[in-house]
């Protein structure tokens, strides 16, 4: 939230530094190259000028960029544009003849070199010209770039609430698929071992409690993910075979860090729906692993050549494809995941490398 409202306050604190510098350079920078004497009606010119390129400026940027140029009427606009230029000069040119600055300055360069300013009649002031010209470039730039700036604010925005709604999926298809085969297992287990049942109770009912409040917030520890896992990974054991070996390495020592939630779950479920076998010896490992604020996940499990090609992008829960955008939003050029499928070696791999802090 903070710097999101310092990103809108710094365009002022940048319009306020141009203002100032330009305010400077059409008060300062003739009367120093000239080295005369300079006549109070300069200031006055000077003067109303600044504040007319201040209303062309804002005028630009809040009423005809928006409502013309962004509205795909051009024409209006380079119109609205222009006679405020010409305005501009024509107006500048009458308030010079009308507080006599010709005269003035006329007499403050003869005071000095002995000539005058030998500038004859215009209907335009060129220097205002050229300067209302540059300042409606300007604005229209300023404007544009707010415009994209806040289409692109808008766009995170829907992809961010995009990736809420798919994360909401992603716990509603745990819940009913995951917990009510996992309540089955344990009541199966309540008649062989009581002990275990409430073992897996107690794991079952603590990820219902991570899937239902911890996870609401914005991030969670890694501890907790982990911890999460190994709870995600107990309970699937359950429906296992002996022929299944399940391994996961968490970090030692642990530094925990904030993480954003059920981070790792998508690869790991995906380990489990293609790489278990009932009748053939298989094998999943997970090793997490950390180096300072870095985070590897790196998930292999069997790969069957029975089994057609898998694809993380196309399996259920939250998909590599969702999983990547997700990433993309909350870890902006932080991670680095590759997916890689070696028939040769029979395996299935795939490593996240994240910059959490």
């Amino acid at each position: 939230m903070e710097s999101l409202s310092s990103r809108r306050f710094m365009p002022w604190v940048i319009q306020a530094l141009v203002w100032s510098l330009l305010g400077a350079i059409l008060l300062l920078w003739q009367p120093l190259t000239w080295r005369i004497t300079i006549p109070m009606q300069f200031w006055v010119k000077q003067a109303v000028l600044f504040g007319m390129l201040l209303a062309i400026f804002y005028v630009n940027t809040q009423v005809w960029v928006p409502r013309l140029l962004f509205m795909n009427r051009t024409g209006k606009f380079i119109l609205y544009n222009m006679v405020a230029v010409i305005t501009v000069a024509v107006l500048v040119q009458k308030v010079e003849q009308l507080i006599g600055l010709r005269e003035s300055m006329e007499n403050a360069f003869k005071a000095v070199r002995n000539t005058g300013v030998m500038r004859r009649e215009d209907w335009f002031d060129y220097f205002s010209l050229l300067t209302a010209l540059m300042v409606i470039g300007i604005s229209t730039s300023f404007a544009v770039v707010q415009k994209w700036q806040h289409d692109v604010e808008l766009r995170q925005k829907l992809e961010r609430a995009k990736i809420d709604s798919e994360l909401s999926f992603l716990k509603a298809q745990i819940n009913p698929h995951f917990f009510f085969n996992t309540l089955n297992n344990i009541y199966a287990l309540t008649v062989i071992d009581v002990e275990a049942s409430r073992e897996a109770l107690h794991k079952l009912s603590r990820m219902m409690r991570y899937v239902l409040y911890d996870s609401q917030q914005g991030t969670v520890q890694l501890s907790q993910e982990i911890a999460f896992a190994q709870d995600y990974i107990k309970l699937m054991q359950l429906r296992l075979t002996d022929k299944v070996t399940v391994l996961l390495t968490p970090p030692h020592p642990m530094n925990d860090v904030p993480i954003a939630p059920m981070l790792f779950l998508p690869f790991i479920e995906n380990a489990f729906k293609h790489g278990v076998s009932a009748t053939q010896p298989s094998r999943i490992e997970i090793l997490i692993r950390q180096d300072g604020g870095k985070i590897y996940v790196e998930v292999r499990n069997t790969l069957f050549s029975d089994k057609k090609s898998v694809n993380l992008e196309e399996s259920n829960g939250i998909g590599l494809v969702n999983t990547r955008r997700r990433l993309d939003l909350l870890y902006p050029g932080r991670y680095a995941l590759d997916v890689q499928e070696n028939r040769a070696e029979s395996e299935y791999s795939v490593h996240l490398e994240l910059q959490a802090v």
